[in-house]
């Protein structure tokens, strides 16, 4: 079977990224450019300025990409590009670029559910094994899974409200540290104790997550400390937040593994980088001596190799969209 190259684009948020995947496991080249410091002025992502953003920025990442790869247009079999969920008008700049290269190329055209990519960012320079838990921890979604196949899922449980990376961030921002929260949070956390009795969110046997109850409670302690002249220990919050929330999601898979008995788990999404996380759920890995995927720091926040990898059984199953591809700005992995 000949080899199969992706041309795959992704640009849900506030990266550019442009990549060559070969046979949905071998990065060929990837290029992320990132957005992070025009957005750290405003404590956040702007999604006009994102936008704006990926269109001036686009070409120039396919240009290096296909540098880095040594390789033209003309020699990929696909184009595919993430077109759910994300910024409305960040992926529309991506999905209008990608139909504009497989409409000139005559290239079948692929659609990546972007959270789906995360999960394939185990299966870069590895093989996922079925079936799996898939545990997606990002900034907008907190999702527990089965994969029983490839793009076989079974939805167990998701958050009811707040995401855990989106509870990161509003507590870093209520403790002053600065955009990105999340790794802002991690380093104070790893200097300070868990002094700071935290309520457990969703503490019973479903699979569901919740993290706005969490995130008030620290927002109410923070103001009713400073209102009071207390002495606020920040990193000893931000610990004892940290090692709350990761608890959660260790409590969840732990339940999922003990009634599934499944042996093979994914963490997938940009929280993945967290250390401690991993850490944790190793630790609960290893209690049911479950298979643990992790993905290479450089696939863990948003990548297009990501997408190229997911877009790969699709294309192995003649998967493809048509020129009225749209995007969506919300969907889980079953959506």
């Amino acid at each position: 079977m000949k080899d199969v190259y992706i041309l795959s684009v992704e640009s849900s948020c506030d990266e550019t990224s442009i990549a060559v995947v070969k046979n949905g496991h071998d990065c060929i080249a990837l290029t992320i450019l990132t957005q992070m410091d025009t957005h750290a002025n405003y404590g956040g992502v702007v999604p006009e300025i994102a936008s704006r953003m990926h269109t001036e920025n686009i070409t120039l990442v396919l240009e290096e990409t296909l540098k880095k790869a040594g390789m033209t247009i003309d020699q990929m079999d696909a184009i595919a590009v993430a077109y759910k969920p994300g910024l409305m008008g960040s992926l529309l700049v991506g999905i209008e670029f990608a139909k504009t290269l497989a409409y000139v190329y005559n290239k079948p055209l692929i659609g990546v559910n972007h959270l789906i990519g995360h999960i394939y960012a185990n299966n870069i320079e590895d093989r996922l094994e079925y079936p799996l838990l898939a545990l997606v921890v990002s900034g907008g979604h907190t999702e527990l899974a089965v994969m029983k196949d490839d793009y076989n899922f079974e939805l167990l449980g998701s958050t009811l409200d707040d995401a855990i990376g989106e509870a990161f961030d509003k507590v870093a921002r209520v403790l002053g540290y600065p955009y990105p929260g999340g790794p802002n949070i991690e380093k104070a956390a790893a200097k300070g104790e868990n002094t700071y009795a935290l309520p457990k969110p969703v503490d019973d046997d479903t699979y569901n997550f919740s993290y706005s109850g969490l995130k008030s409670h620290i927002i109410n302690l923070v103001n009713t400390e400073r209102m009071k002249g207390h002495e606020l220990r920040k990193e000893d919050l931000a610990c004892s937040f940290q090692t709350t929330a990761i608890d959660e999601l260790s409590r969840k898979l732990d339940l999922a593994l003990k009634n599934t008995n499944i042996k093979n788990v994914v963490i997938a999404g940009g929280v993945s980088a967290n250390q401690f996380l991993r850490s944790e759920i190793s630790k609960v890995c290893d209690r049911y001596n479950a298979k643990l995927y992790i993905p290479k720091m450089l696939y863990c926040t948003d990548n297009a190799a990501m997408i190229g990898a997911a877009a790969y059984p699709l294309y192995v199953k003649g998967d493809f969209k048509d020129f009225d591809l749209n995007a969506e700005s919300h969907a889980g992995v079953c959506d």
